[in-house]
């Protein structure tokens, strides 16, 4: 009895592991997936958060000075830009009471611990990002990844992910987890936030700042439309780098409001244009679509906030799909929004 179970047994896995391997290359069928294997591209973090929590507060100056050569482009940005602590060029009194205080926060270190509970190594975010990295040098030939790659905190300041240069930062504070308690205490942080403060967002995250580098979108007085190819376009350049990420992930939605979204795409098209929302260039109503929130406003039950993101990756998706001999470089090299938006015939049926 015991043997027919382990051959049933042995049989069944076999049979999953025949599924799975079938909807895996359906899926990458589907997504036509190129073959990056042989792009030479590796990704090393450097913990700058355990360098700087190590910090010799009997001698910042000493101190600072050392981290400096280490991270002679992050740090001032750090100082400077994340925790605002001032210029870091002055070096002067203040900068150094301030990161001295900093270090020897009770808050600080309780928060380094968390995070180096939740991110004992790296190893796993090294290598998703080195694999959506040789993606966008398959694309983009003349890429070059970042030259460093750290991880900071910012003392739950929602910096997840910065760029600096060539550098590349990780805030491993914002993705401690939705129900890491401290969360919960700060009132900036609403729900449809803090579901999103989890690791498996920091890749997503690290590669749309890193296309916002490459390819800065509009200003907020354009027309919702340009607006809306601009977005767009960014999330169909986060799509093909990263191919096998779940399209919730990269817009920020929950799985059922993807769907939701699926389900209504004639209707939301519709009400933008039975609003005569397009061709409007007033950014307190455009951010309506454009900004995160828990809904959007005007919207039935169920919708996502920045629901803009959604309608501008559909657009693209027709200009590509009407389109096929453009490259992606070629889709983020072009300026003109509007061509794509009319060029791409899109009718959500």
């Amino acid at each position: 009895m015991q043997n027919k179970t382990n051959k049933l047994t042995g049989i069944c896995q076999q049979i999953i592991s025949y599924v799975l391997l079938l909807l895996c290359l359906t899926a990458c069928t589907h997504k036509n997936v190129p073959d990056v294997s042989k792009i030479d591209i590796s990704v090393h973090i450097d913990r700058f958060d355990q360098a700087l929590d190590k910090l010799d507060t009997t001698n910042v100056t000493s101190s600072l000075q050392q981290l400096e050569q280490k991270y002679p482009t992050f740090l001032p940005s750090y100082i400077e830009h994340i925790m605002n602590f001032g210029p870091y060029s002055d070096t002067g009194r203040l900068v150094l009471l301030q990161t001295k205080m900093l270090v020897g926060n009770k808050d600080f270190r309780l928060l380094q611990d968390s995070i180096n509970a939740h991110f004992p190594d790296v190893k796993k975010i090294e290598d998703e990002l080195a694999q959506s990295f040789k993606f966008i040098k398959y694309y983009f030939p003349n890429f070059q990844p970042p030259t460093k790659v750290v991880t900071f905190s910012s003392m739950i300041s929602n910096y997840g992910a910065v760029t600096v240069d060539s550098t590349l930062g990780i805030g491993l504070d914002m993705y401690l987890g939705a129900n890491f308690p401290v969360y919960g205490l700060l009132p900036d942080y609403p729900g449809y936030m803090v579901r999103k403060f989890s690791q498996e967002n920091i890749v997503p995250n690290c590669i749309q700042v890193l296309a916002q580098q490459l390819y800065p979108g509009g200003q907020p007085g354009d027309k919702l439309v340009i607006q809306l190819v601009n977005a767009g376009k960014q999330q169909y350049f986060t799509e093909q780098v990263l191919p096998y990420t779940d399209d919730s992930l990269r817009l920020g939605y929950t799985g059922e409001q993807v769907k939701w979204c699926l389900d209504n795409e004639q209707m939301i098209w519709q009400y933008f244009v039975q609003q005569d929302l397009l061709y409007k260039s007033d950014w307190q109503n455009n951010m309506h679509y454009m900004n995160d929130g828990p809904s959007t406003q005007g919207m039935p039950e169920g919708s996502p906030g920045r629901i803009g993101a959604f309608v501008g990756w559909r657009i693209v998706q027709a200009y590509m799909k009407a389109h096929p001999n453009v490259t992606l470089q070629q889709l983020m090299d072009n300026k003109d929004a509007m061509g794509i938006f009319q060029q791409s015939k899109y009718r959500p049926k």
